[in-house]
């Protein structure tokens, strides 16, 4: 899926309608992935995930870690350490 990169978040927009979103607060060598939104009409479809890789791509371009405050984000880093470990801040 393709996202639009905003300011400090990545999302997707249908017919006018945000469907998809996360967003993140840039800090000094980290940024805080806060926030994380799916519509309904597009759950069990791997987006949420899509948008981490999305920040996550984002950020190693950068030379950043991520710290997840976002709940979703903080379970996901937690149930696949093996593709996020390198990323997020200790």
């Amino acid at each position: 899926m393709d996202f639009t990169k905003g300011d400090n978040r990545f999302y997707k927009e249908e017919n006018d309608k945000l469907v998809a979103e996360i967003t993140y607060l840039p800090k000094d060598e980290t940024v805080d992935v806060n926030h994380t939104f799916v519509d309904q009409s597009l759950r069990g479809q791997g987006v949420a995930e899509q948008l981490v890789d999305r920040v996550v791509a984002e950020m190693e371009k950068k030379g950043k870690k991520i710290v997840p405050s976002c709940p979703y984000v903080k379970a996901l880093f937690e149930r696949k350490p093996e593709k996020y470990g390198h990323i997020q801040a200790k």
